[in-house]
């Protein structure tokens, strides 16, 4: 049920953080995992990475915001792989000042490489998933689809906009068999949150205070979610988004 031997993966942003911790959980299920990102010398890593557990993994140079590019790139994993399954739309980047210290620069480069980007990868790999019979994306949103952030509004715009993206393209693809899901993270130890608690005074105790879990999640701790959401076991689940949050957005 959760087997994904012969599935092909597309991670956008794969190559460290929450898209590393996913691919690495991909790769374990069976996946040929393909890493798409801008650093070279991080995916080399993250590709060894992967293919220590198994995966006949590589990685690809993206700009997930040039649309050209973009499919140009899908296009190359689907004709080098011959098929194409699973994406996950992880690529992302935060700007954080509030509203009136935003520039137009900042509000747009957040949207693009948050936003716009899953639209972009998402229609191109439709073509290649509905010739395949069907396959699965999962989008990445943030509890910021869920809460306000004073510090970073246009990040948080960006993840609500993930949120309806994922509904709205789950709707249109049903009947290509293409499942189209969100998983919404609360507070993981990565190279992005590490600037939030660098510049956010008492953060981390505030957010430890607040989780259920007791704890700061860690990239290992959303593979599962991905997994699930990627494989046959969430055949009849689309337009959902999920967080994996240590309990964060229960807590009162």
């Amino acid at each position: 049920m959760f087997d994904l031997g012969g599935k092909v993966a597309l991670v956008t942003g794969g190559n460290g953080g929450l898209g590393l911790g996913m691919a690495q959980g991909l790769a374990q299920a069976g996946a040929r995992v393909v890493i798409a990102a801008r650093n070279p010398e991080k995916s080399a890593a993250a590709v060894e990475t992967l293919k220590a557990l198994g995966s006949d993994s590589f990685a690809i140079a993206i700009d997930v915001a040039d649309e050209a590019w973009v499919q140009q790139a899908v296009d190359a994993v689907a004709a080098r792989c011959g098929r194409l399954d699973i994406l996950v739309n992880n690529a992302g980047t935060t700007v954080r000042k509030p509203v009136d210290q935003l520039t137009l620069d900042e509000w747009n480069l957040v949207l693009q490489t948050n936003l716009t980007s899953a639209f972009l990868v998402s229609r191109a790999a439709h073509p290649h998933m509905q010739r395949a019979g069907g396959g699965k994306i999962v989008n990445v949103g943030s509890m910021m689809s869920i809460f306000g952030a004073a510090y970073s509004p246009a990040y948080a715009a960006s993840k609500a906009g993930v949120v309806q993206l994922t509904k709205s393209t789950a709707l249109s693809w049903a009947a290509d068999n293409i499942q189209v899901n969100a998983i919404l993270p609360g507070w993981f130890q990565t190279e992005m949150t590490d600037g939030a608690r660098a510049q956010v005074a008492g953060l981390y105790e505030r957010v430890v205070a607040r989780t259920a879990a007791g704890r700061w999640g860690r990239p290992a701790d959303i593979a599962g979610t991905a997994v699930f959401l990627a494989s046959p076991a969430a055949d009849y689940v689309t337009g959902v988004s999920i967080p994996v949050d240590g309990g964060y957005s229960t807590m009162g």
